[in-house]
């Protein structure tokens, strides 16, 4: 399934989280021409990706149907091994081809990068230095936070955000981390 960043929704919507039961968001990644779906868990501050999608790019497949059945002979072949790899991975609805969300197989970069390297492919490389920069990027957002605000209102922009929406998403937000710290710090529970 060889997308374009632009056929994708390119909206932020809150999404289920079974693993956290925390909000989380849904944005598109893009790599070379492929579009891979991921998730953003907001507690635990992780990014989780489409097993399914990066194993396409991998595969070089152009059949999602087909990516889809390698991964799951390859997730049999690592359970077979006793690899926990596959127990690494979590299943998270996402957006489907046909409009519906379905569950998904997804992992954090950290596993997907030892995914990659059971798949023999010559996109290995190029993902593998994709993953390790998005890590990269994390570390120096959490040296500095203030790059990951920079990151975000880039991010808003090139989905054609106005400056106005961007400024009051960025207040809307921090009146929020004050709400919530406030109720931490005065032990105000949920439904209290």
């Amino acid at each position: 399934m060889k997308m374009s960043f632009g056929s994708v929704k390119k909206t932020m919507a809150p999404c289920s989280n079974p693993i956290t039961d925390g909000p989380m968001k849904t944005e598109p990644a893009l790599f070379e021409n492929y579009s891979i779906r991921r998730i953003y868990d907001e507690d635990a501050e992780t990014w989780w990706f489409s097993v399914v999608d990066i194993v396409q790019i991998l595969t070089q497949q152009t059949d999602y149907q087909t990516a889809r059945k390698y991964w799951n002979k390859l997730k049999e072949r690592l359970k077979n091994e006793g690899s926990q790899l596959v127990t690494d991975c979590h299943q998270l609805k996402m957006m489907a081809t046909d409009g519906k969300q379905r569950p998904t197989d997804v992992a954090s970069a950290e596993t997907l990068l030892r995914l990659v390297q059971s798949v023999p492919s010559p996109k290995a490389e190029p993902i593998k230095l994709w993953l390790a920069k998005v890590g990269y990027e994390r570390m120096q957002e959490m040296a500095d936070p203030a790059r990951s605000l920079n990151r975000a209102r880039e991010t808003w922009q090139k989905h054609g955000r106005s400056e106005k929406w961007i400024q009051q998403r960025m207040t809307g937000q921090e009146t929020r981390n004050k709400l919530t710290d406030y109720w931490a710090e005065h032990d105000i529970k949920k439904g209290e």
